[in-house]
């Protein structure tokens, strides 16, 4: 069933991940997945691209075949790396005993693994997943170009490099889009589709409708401007609660406890801008006249973080960061969290009326 192809290596070591970062935030998903054959026969009139590739069997490469494939679509999993596949069918079948337990070996014969892209020349579309590099991505994309057939869509899953950019690798620039995904692949349910400057209507149209066919909550970007939308608003948070550690305002726990028991809360029920609707945009309008010019606006990230970079403070895979992290504490951690994430979005979307 998985055919290792000789011709590897067409992203360089220097970008290769270590095989702790490869699994670090593939994490088993809570929420169950209906599922049968005759439903995923059914239901391939919803979509018309039935034949994907994903390119990288990291974390969210891994992720996104499993989701894909256990919705009935055929899959092939690319990844030159050395021991890149083995770890991703260990991490793809930890998941599915979790979710889908009776459809295990079912599901994973879906994947086919291959290790040269020429296995993605079949595909109506690819998607991206190899780590945040332009150059790689764009070289990995000029070849995909010659080898596929015209019919099919590129999608490139970053998380905030410019999709023009990458597309400019290509003939194709009409059939491509930005495809961004959030960790965990297969337990957050949206995804950003950005579009490049001559991304076709067509395009946008067939991406989204495989998305939502695999259960994604799909949202068009229709500017392809740095970090997109989420990670834009992520950053910015990020930027304000990292000086405010800075500044000694408030201790890291305390100042996330203030944003989990506060705003996370009520993000998750309604968005910033509905929510200045809700309290009256003439207070918001009131309160930011005084407040937006303390706010922190620096365009460079701050000194603490760079000296917790400088000094290998990088956080949960590195044992140290904004917290202590144990070995134990880490994986603790990121499962109950997985957990709760996939608790948490099935109860969203099914109050929300399903993707």
């Amino acid at each position: 069933m998985f055919v290792y192809r000789t011709n590897r290596f067409f992203w360089p070591a220097a970008h290769r991940k270590a095989p702790s970062d490869e699994t670090a935030f593939l994490l088993v998903p809570a929420c169950p997945r209906a599922s049968s054959s005759r439903k995923h026969q059914a239901s391939h009139m919803d979509t018309p691209l039935r034949n994907l590739a994903v390119i990288g069997a990291g974390a969210m490469g891994s992720g996104i075949a499993a989701l894909f494939a256990s919705k009935g679509l055929n899959v092939v999993l690319i990844d030159p790396v050395d021991g890149a596949l083995d770890r991703a069918l260990k991490t793809i079948e930890r998941q599915l005993n979790v979710y889908a337990p009776a459809e295990v070996q079912q599901v994973i014969q879906r994947i086919r693994m291959e290790q040269g892209l020429e296995a993605a020349a079949a595909s109506d579309l690819v998607i991206e997943a190899v780590p945040e590099n332009l150059d790689l991505k764009r070289g990995i994309f000029a070849k995909l170009d010659a080898l596929c057939p015209p019919h099919t869509l590129f999608a490139t899953n970053t998380s905030g490099l410019s999709i023009n950019a990458i597309a400019s690798a290509v003939q194709r620039r009409d059939r491509f889009v930005g495809a961004h995904f959030f960790t965990p692949a297969d337990v957050i349910p949206l995804v950003e589709v950005v579009r490049n400057d001559d991304t076709s209507e067509d395009t946008v149209a067939k991406v989204m409708a495989t998305l939502r066919f695999g259960g994604k909550r799909p949202v068009l970007v229709r500017q392809d401007i740095p970090g997109f939308i989420a990670n834009r608003i992520q950053h910015a948070l990020a930027r304000e609660a990292i000086s405010l550690l800075e500044k000694g305002v408030a201790s890291a726990e305390d100042i996330d406890e203030v944003v989990k028991w506060s705003l996370g809360i009520r993000l998750a029920l309604s968005g910033p801008l509905e929510q200045r609707d809700m309290n009256g945009i003439d207070v918001h309008y009131a309160i930011a006249s005084y407040l937006y010019k303390d706010l922190e606006n620096r365009t460079e990230p701050s000194d603490l973080l760079k000296s917790k970079v400088d000094s290998g403070h990088l956080g949960a895979k590195s044992g140290q960061g904004f917290y202590t992290w144990s070995p134990e504490r880490r994986e603790r951690v990121l499962r109950e969290k997985s957990a709760a994430l996939g608790e948490l979005a099935a109860w969203l979307n099914g109050k929300a009326g399903g993707s």
